[in-house]
């Protein structure tokens, strides 16, 4: 963690051992952690004082894990809260995350594991903070210095990129990948868009709003998104989730970068023929973006390995995206936007070939 203060985080567990191990566990990597036995006293520190993060086991006497972190979430819905089980049940998991947990672990803890996830909820929160400031600062900026607008729109720019340059790389480290993912999918995006001969501010824009297509992972447990095995249709429901946790991120912005970043967010896993979610839009319905980003991203996850796959050579991955393979199918694709990668397909090879190479 590069933090300049020491992240806080709450510790809520009624087992002296537990508790005392943890606490010790934590403080020696530089967290900085107040604990508690029960859960009121917990929400009474809360309520004068926040904290980066709070990890509580499920099973408590007083107050569960689950109603703390309802009641937690009531006062402040920023506060990641992670639970503790000593039963590894999925029922249990699935609850938790519906009710707004950011992670689970199970009992006995790995300590390695632990401290990996505290430091994503910190970052998480953080960045959650980043992105509220930035828009506070824009309303004072527009509404205090209308005199000095060019200089105004200059720095909102640049903080836009920050923002995403930032969320970006927190997403991106939730996949196994060579970390290059989501700056291929700008480039391959470019290159269709260009095909397409869009307008040059479209595809300016588009480049870098691409790249926030899975910023929605952030907020999908670890345990869940890299599952080695196949997810069952309660998980599959909470992975798909990212899409609408993506536009919450990143909408309400007045900055068109961001508002497409939004709708790249929430779109990117619609298909043509309306069989794609979250919303399960069809045709023009989709915002043009979406439909880019949608078989940019569908080329690149062919070409990579995944457990349930291998990594495909580019001429296979183009007979699948053009013929289909009753998994993928040309059917999910705008006919145009399947045009322009049939005629830009050389290029796209020549990007992931140059950005796969040790993470370069």
């Amino acid at each position: 963690m590069n933090h300049s203060e020491k992240p806080s985080i709450m510790l809520v567990d009624d087992d002296d051992l537990v508790r005392d191990s943890a606490t010790r566990l934590l403080q020696e990597v530089g967290f900085d952690v107040v604990s508690f036995a029960d859960g009121h006293d917990a929400l009474a520190w809360l309520m004068t004082k926040p904290v980066d993060a709070v990890l509580s086991d499920i099973k408590m006497p007083k107050i569960t894990g689950i109603e703390l972190l309802v009641k937690i979430h009531a006062n402040d819905p920023e506060t990641p809260v992670i639970l503790m089980t000593g039963f590894a049940e999925l029922e249990v998991a699935v609850t938790a995350i519906h009710e707004g947990a950011f992670d689970f672990i199970t009992k006995p803890y790995n300590p390695t594991q632990l401290i990996h996830i505290l430091e994503k909820a910190v970052d998480f929160k953080r960045l959650r903070q980043l992105e509220k400031n930035y828009q506070a600062d824009l309303e004072v900026t527009v509404e205090l210095r209308t005199c000095e607008l060019g200089n105004a729109l200059r720095k909102v720019e640049c903080m836009s990129r920050e923002i995403i340059e930032r969320l970006a790389s927190a997403a991106e480290l939730r996949d196994d990948d060579t970390g290059q993912h989501n700056n291929r999918i700008g480039q391959y995006a470019a290159a269709i868009a260009r095909a397409l001969q869009a307008p040059n501010g479209f595809i300016e824009t588009l480049t870098l709003a691409s790249a926030m297509h899975d910023v929605g992972k952030i907020g999908i447990p670890d345990s869940i998104l890299l599952k080695p095995g196949a997810l069952t249709a309660e998980e599959f429901d909470i992975v798909k989730s990212h899409a609408s946790i993506g536009k919450d991120l990143l909408s309400g912005s007045s900055h068109s970068l961001l508002q497409m970043a939004a709708s790249i967010a929430y779109t990117h896993h619609e298909r043509w023929d309306g069989s794609g979610y979250p919303e399960g839009l069809k045709g023009d319905e989709i915002p043009l973006e979406g439909r880019i980003v949608m078989l940019a991203d569908q080329y690149d996850a062919l070409r990579n390995k995944r457990v349930y796959k291998p990594a495909l050579d580019h001429a296979t991955t183009c007979e699948i995206i053009i013929e289909g393979d009753g998994r993928t199918l040309p059917e999910h694709f705008d006919p145009q936007v399947l045009q322009a990668f049939i005629q830009v397909s050389s290029e796209l090879e020549v990007v992931f070939s140059r950005l796969s190479q040790n993470g370069i």
